[in-house]
Parts: C-alpha cells; structure tokens; sequence
C-alpha cells in the first residue's frame, strides 16, 4: 500500500511539473529514456507527446523536424506522426475570415430591406399605401337589429338602408336615390359601431371598417392613397358598406391650423370628398360614419351629395336600458 501510494505521488509530481512546463530539451532526454510512447507533430510545428507510464499529453512548441530529431524518435521506439495542416489551414482561415462574411451578410440584408422599401415589393411602400380597413365578409356578421336595443329611431331610419342594400334594382327601377353617406351622431358608447354593424347583418353584404386615425400618417400622401384604395376595393365588393368610426380625426374643418403640419390630413380629406363625388348609380356602396363631435367637421363634408343625412343615436332611456339588459 505504500509502495501503491509513493508510485501515485511520483506521477502526480510529474503531471504538475508537466503542467508546469515541458521542453524541448525534456522531450529528447524522455526519448533517449524510452518512455516515451507517441509523438505527433501538426504544421505549426507543435509537438504533442504521449507517455507509456500515464498516459500525459504535454505540448512542446517549435520542434524541429530535422532527420537527426526523426532517427531520434525511431531510436526510442516511439511513434511519429506528422498531420497535414489542410485541414487545420481551413479552419483556421475560416475563423479569420468569419468576422468579415458576417459583417458582409449584414450589408446585404440592409440593402436588400432598403431595395424592398424604395420598390415597393410585399413589404415597402405600395403595402404601406394600401387601406387598412377590416373586411368581413357577406354572411360572416351574424349581428341584426334584434341583438341592438335602446335606439329603435336610429334603427328605423336605416332599414331603408337596408332595404337598398338587399334589392338595389328595385330602387334604381323607380329612380329612387339613396344618400351615398350617413353620418351616425351621437354621445360616445351609445352603440354607433354597434349599429353599424348590425346593418351590414340586417343586408348581408360585406363590411369594410376602419378608423379615421388610421388615414393620417407622418408622410403626406399616405392618407390619400389608403383611401382611393379603400373605394376601389369598396367598388369591386358592391353593394357593401364602409364605415369610418371617428371620422372627426381626418374630417375637421380646413385651414384652421395654418402652417401646423395638417397638410397629410388635409390631403386625405380632399381625397374622401374626390372618392364621394365619384359615385356613381351602378356602385351600391353606403358609408356610414361615427362621430360625437358633428360641429367640428368641415361643412364639404356635410353638403348634399355626401353625409347629407344625419341619424342621431342618443343614450337610451329607461324603457331602452331595459331592452338592453334583457339581451344580455
């Protein structure tokens, strides 16, 4: 056992003083002593030595692989190998290399995005211009008239609405004209959106919503371009109809903020009034809009030809609140 112990302290101080330091003067006294097994020498020149008592591994830099070195070696019995540094040069020159690809990926990337956006492609700016109105669908609102109470005036006033939406022939046969915009006023939570959309479930024709905030931009002419989109895919969807919550937000009176940046929600609003003009018999699109601030909005908006015909949905009474609570 003590013998055991003394052998294991031995070769311990002789890994420490391996770890310490190992030489090339102390790689040939171990070659000329035999013990050792193994030598492998990469193409820096490093030498990787392997004993027959434990099995180490130190490294000695800068060998020299000269013939009296490799007889050396071969005089002790012990193994050569020298590796190849293809392999070794490749790895190497890829991590060199590394930073450099990388940072050229990135320059790609960049200019691929900043290509995308100037193009106009899926991402840039043609997408940024398109309307972002929700669309549902004919048949998807399952909401009507029943599933609304506390304002049976308001809804009495847009079953014509309805009427028209469903059977537009019959109107246009007798020359019959349905105002092409109704402005819905009223206090906010009174059920103007709520209203809205039980029309489109009472006509069963698509729905296009959207708010006024979502026209205005920080770039002029952004606005505009959204809401030539919203018509025309308005126009393709015929009979349908659009509704603008909180039209007050691109709908205020012109010229009041001289020099203060309004000219993006100007422009927009020029371009709502462009679109409302250019109705024309055959496109059955009804644009119903929510505000509850009517006095603040510009009087083009107002005159006959547009929102020409206001329905004010007040707060419900009591006989009303009574309604709503047995629906819910």
């Amino acid at each position: 056992m003590r013998k055991i112990l003394m052998l294991w302290l031995v070769i311990g101080g002789m890994g420490a003083a391996l770890a310490q330091g190992y030489s090339y003067t102390d790689l040939v006294n171990d070659l000329e002593k035999g013990s050792v097994r193994h030598v492998i020498i990469d193409a820096a020149g490093n030498a990787e030595v392997q004993f027959k008592a434990n099995g180490k591994r130190p490294v000695v830099t800068v060998v020299p692989t000269n013939s009296d070195f490799v007889q050396l070696v071969r005089n002790s019995n012990a193994e050569l190998t020298v590796r190849s540094g293809v392999k070794g040069d490749f790895w190497v020159s890829l991590l060199q290399w590394l930073p450099f690809l990388v940072g050229i990926g990135f320059m790609f990337l960049i200019w691929r995005s900043f290509r995308t956006n100037v193009s106009g492609g899926s991402n840039g700016a043609a997408q940024f211009s398109k309307s972002r109105a929700h669309v549902l669908t004919e048949g998807s609102i399952k909401l009507t008239f029943s599933d609304v109470a506390g304002c049976e005036e308001a809804k009495y006033e847009l079953q014509e609405v309805v009427e028209f939406l469903r059977n537009p022939e019959r109107f246009h046969a007798l020359g019959a004209r349905i105002p092409h915009g109704i402005l819905l006023v009223g206090p906010p939570g009174s059920g103007k959106t709520l209203l809205a959309k039980a029309v489109a479930g009472e006509a069963r024709v698509p729905f296009f919503s959207i708010s006024g905030s979502d026209f205005v931009e920080m770039f002029v002419g952004v606005g505009a371009a959204r809401v030539r989109d919203l018509f025309e895919q308005a126009k393709k969807a015929a009979p349908c109809i659009v509704f603008i919550d909180e039209i007050d937000a691109v709908g205020r009176k012109r010229g009041l903020n001289v020099g203060g940046g309004n000219d993006e929600r100007e422009q927009t609003l020029n371009q709502l009034l462009v679109e409302m003009d250019g109705f024309e018999s055959k496109h059955d699109i009804i644009i119903l809009a929510a505000t509850n601030r009517p006095d603040v909005l510009d009087n083009a908006l107002l005159r006959p030809g547009r929102f020409d015909r206001q329905v004010v949905v007040d707060a419900p009474d009591v006989k009303g609140r009574e309604q709503i609570l047995r629906i819910h």
